[in-house]
């Protein structure tokens, strides 16, 4: 499909963003479900207390769009592996819990979207890079993780304005 901008893939991530591991061992796996457990928890008191403050919608939005992701993520990491067989290569099909490839906090993180906007070849003259392929956004992400990309790239643009309480008046 050389050319095109989007595409619909289906890759189990055993890891986190961009397939990275914290170890290569089945505990890994449990440590950073557990990780993610702890910050989902967290992410609920955070938004909590962003409430109560007073806090502008748009900060609220960006909060819950980072635990929407991150609860996203932490439910495949803890169930998926119990309710899909193994994919080798296809697509894995849905079988009564408890039957499926792995345990409870075991699961894969399904990422599907893929839009490589730029899909071709440096050119030949580029000291280094000349002849070798040029693929502009590579990683394959799911809507999870778009959630906490959007609500981290907000926060980060408009932390000025986001990050005050609205009880709390500018001096100008």
């Amino acid at each position: 499909m050389a050319g095109t901008w989007f595409q619909l893939c289906f890759i189990e991530n055993e890891g986190m963003a961009f397939g990275m591991k914290i170890m290569d061992a089945p505990a890994g796996k449990v440590i950073l479900t557990l990780f993610r457990l702890v910050a989902v928890v967290l992410g609920f008191f955070w938004l909590k207390k962003l409430l109560r403050q007073g806090y502008s919608k748009g900060l609220l939005i960006c909060a819950a769009f980072i635990l929407a992701g991150a609860a996203g993520n932490l439910i495949d990491s803890m169930f998926y592996g119990m309710i899909f067989t193994d994919s080798d290569y296809a697509v894995a099909r849905l079988v009564p819990f408890g039957e499926g490839y792995g345990s409870f906090l075991h699961g894969r993180v399904v990422d599907m979207f893929y839009f490589p906007m730029i899909d071709t070849t440096w050119p030949q003259w580029m000291p280094v890079l000349g002849g070798r392929p040029l693929r502009f956004f590579e990683p394959v992400f799911n809507l999870a993780d778009a959630c906490i990309s959007v609500g981290v790239i907000v926060l980060l643009l408009f932390q000025k304005k986001l990050m005050k309480p609205k009880n709390i008046k500018e001096n100008t």
